[in-house]
């Protein structure tokens, strides 16, 4: 089973075998967690997306580049949901954490640190964003033994921290 953990900091600076990137659907870079990533990771990042996504990934999809100078060794790369887009449907914030915990086990990525995807400038509610991630995370078959969220501010950290609490797997 994984182990669902909380963190509040820098996603570029986690110590894990893979780091989920908040990409857009060009893949060649952006703002907020994306900018930092590729910021962090340095140009082969860049290159590594343009060679392994020419036309780009849908949303809900996920794929993986070096991580270039980061710590982690990989970088999964999703494209989450746009609300502002009229992309309302969890079911495509869902399919951006399975798809990344497939993209891992086909990795062999052990620990994954993940940000809480589209819900900066996507427009997702933190406490929508927080509850799929948590459900998701907690209930996808995986090899994967921890996906840590990394949250970077106060209110993220107080919506995955909830989620986390009020969601626990059962014991037996």
């Amino acid at each position: 089973m994984t182990d669902v953990t909380l963190v509040r900091g820098d996603i570029t600076a986690q110590q894990v075998d893979a780091v989920v990137n908040a990409a857009n659907n060009a893949m060649r870079g952006g703002g907020g967690v994306d900018g930092a990533i590729h910021a962090a990771g340095g140009p082969e990042v860049l290159a590594d997306c343009v060679r392994r996504f020419p036309d780009g990934l849908a949303t809900g999809d996920a794929g993986w580049t070096t991580a270039g100078a980061m710590p982690a060794r990989w970088i999964i790369h999703t494209v989450g949901p746009d609300r502002r887009r009229g992309q309302t449907d969890p079911e495509l914030l869902a399919s951006c954490y399975r798809r990344c915990l497939e993209v891992a086990d086909e990795l062999g990525a052990a620990t994954v640190a993940f940000p809480l995807v589209s819900a900066g400038v996507y427009g997702w509610r933190l406490d929508d964003a927080a509850r799929i991630a948590v459900q998701t995370l907690r209930t996808v078959p995986t090899g994967v033994r921890e996906a840590r969220l990394v949250a970077f501010g106060d209110a993220a950290h107080q919506a995955i921290d909830r989620w986390i609490r009020t969601s626990r797997p059962a014991t037996g």
